[in-house]
């Protein structure tokens, strides 16, 4: 990714933190983490990528109403970070964060056993 497209990516995924954070208001937004964004190389066009708190189908709704904040979520952007173009808003469920969070739970797990069979040998 060039330079420029890696600084309006990390411009949008700053501002749409912000923008969440302080101005949106739509209660099945819920609690969304902006974990990052990429724009196309013509920057016409960004996919949004975020985690969102709770059950699956709390995810989806959360997902429908950023789509449906994109207008919003677009035309403040383009005011605010002075783009060129006001880019074309796509949200995307992150889900990497709950890999991650089972992998640790198993090698919690894990770890857990391990400590036990220990000290089941020492007797």
């Amino acid at each position: 990714m060039g330079m420029r497209r890696e600084r309006v990516s990390d411009l949008i995924k700053e501002e749409i933190s912000r923008l969440l954070q302080r101005e949106v208001r739509d209660p099945r937004i819920g609690f969304v983490t902006v974990t990052g964004a990429s724009v196309t190389a013509d920057l016409r066009s960004a996919r949004v990528y975020v985690s969102i708190l709770g059950e699956p189908t709390v995810r989806e709704e959360s997902v429908r109403a950023l789509q449906s904040a994109a207008g919003y979520l677009r035309r403040s952007l383009f005011k605010n970070l002075r783009l060129r173009y006001s880019p074309a808003l796509e949200f995307v469920l992150d889900d990497s964060l709950d890999r991650g969070e089972r992998i640790e739970s198993l090698l919690r797990d894990i770890r857990g056993e391990r400590e036990g069979e220990e000290s089941v040998d020492e007797d």
